[in-house]
């Protein structure tokens, strides 16, 4: 015996599954071995060979905003009579793993001294 018809049965099915995605899977926040203010250098992506400070971290998501790199334009209407809108420039987050702390004496990120070091 049915307990729903098939429309009825179709759309219980879909609360269900939208409740447990509400519940989501708590995120688990990455022990990071860069923190802010710290001086890196990019190691890959449009931006490679870039140096920076890091500005904010963001261990959730396993990302940092470094200064000068990723900019990215937002724009913004107009906030009042008499003013005009405009483009505003900021830097967006980039994956972690994409940047190296920079030691002060050698200018160079760790992962560049071991590829000297083996050669």
């Amino acid at each position: 015996m049915k307990k729903y018809t098939d429309t009825q049965q179709k759309s219980y099915a879909a609360s269900r599954r939208k409740r447990n995605a509400r519940k989501g899977v708590p995120m688990r926040a990455m022990k990071m071995k860069i923190k802010k203010g710290d001086k890196v250098k990019v190691l890959s992506g449009k931006d490679k060979g870039k140096t920076g400070v890091i500005l904010t971290v963001l261990p959730r998501e396993n990302r940092v905003v470094v200064e000068g790199v990723a900019m990215v334009k937002r724009h913004h209407r107009r906030s009042g009579r008499g003013q005009s809108g405009r483009i505003v420039e900021h830097p967006a987050s980039i994956h972690a793993s994409n940047v190296g702390k920079v030691e002060t004496a050698e200018k160079k990120a760790p992962r560049a001294k071991k590829a000297a070091a083996a050669k």
